[in-house]
């Protein structure tokens, strides 16, 4: 093999090692790149995958289930709080304001067995709406309900007997329930007995009043740091905020 064989087969060879090279680090990049997305792609739709897979298995336990789109959007909310450590129960209590309040629109829910605890009637704010829920405030004496999500606090007795505190977690939709003092209570409006009466059930200042019947149960049941969460469709289109720190 002479000098010049040498050269020119050293020649091929950088210009082979530079186009592998090259060809490679785009290889590389497109597949950091690619791969970013699958990332994101994935955890969306694990979350997605967990969510429907716990709603599927949830067992009834002779009440009726809570529509799929409300127990989403609280089960992806109660996670996040969960691993934030603002939330230390699993149990979930979802109210569905979407529906009418002559139904029982109030669930409770052990996540730890996916079993349905209790599901109730619940009062919405009297200047929220008569029979259905549709105008919602964060606003002190406004008498309205607010939506969003909450934490459950403590147990006292005041003028509507036992009582449990909430603790609205999201800024500029129900972060003020401690100052308006909404509190989960029992009333003798929360009724089947008033529905037949009036045609509707009867409304509080704001609060989610339950049966007086039953709220020493609810109450056992979900105090401790629980997450409540109540649900409007309108909540997906106004809101423009943020679960507090």
């Amino acid at each position: 093999m002479n000098r010049y064989t040498v050269v020119y087969k050293s020649i091929i060879a950088s210009i082979i090692v530079f186009v592998l090279f090259a060809f490679t680090g785009n290889l590389i990049n497109t597949n950091k790149n690619i791969t970013k997305k699958e990332i994101v792609s994935g955890l969306k739709s694990n979350i997605d995958t967990k969510v429907e897979m716990v709603y599927n298995a949830l067992q009834a336990n002779q009440f009726e289930l809570p529509k799929e789109e409300c127990f989403v959007e609280a089960l992806k909310g109660f996670y996040s709080l969960k691993e934030r450590g603002i939330v230390k129960s699993n149990v979930l209590t979802l109210v569905d304001f979407s529906l009418s309040s002559n139904a029982k629109r109030l669930w409770i829910i052990d996540l730890s067995s996916n079993i349905v605890l209790f599901q109730t009637l619940v009062a919405h704010g009297r200047n929220t709406g008569e029979e259905f829920a549709n105008n919602f405030s964060n606003t002190p004496e406004s008498f309205k309900s607010s939506l969003g999500f909450y934490v459950t606090g403590e147990v006292y007795n005041g003028k509507h007997g036992i009582s449990l505190k909430l603790d609205g977690l999201e800024k500029g939709l129900n972060d003020n329930a401690r100052n308006r003092a909404v509190v989960l209570h029992g009333a003798d409006y929360v009724s089947e007995s008033f529905i037949k009466d009036h045609k509707r059930l009867g409304r509080s200042q704001g609060c989610p009043a339950v049966p007086v019947a039953c709220v020493s149960e609810i109450i056992t049941m979900i105090k401790g740091q629980s997450c409540l969460y109540i649900y409007h469709p309108s909540i997906n289109n106004s809101k423009q905020n943020k679960l507090v720190s």
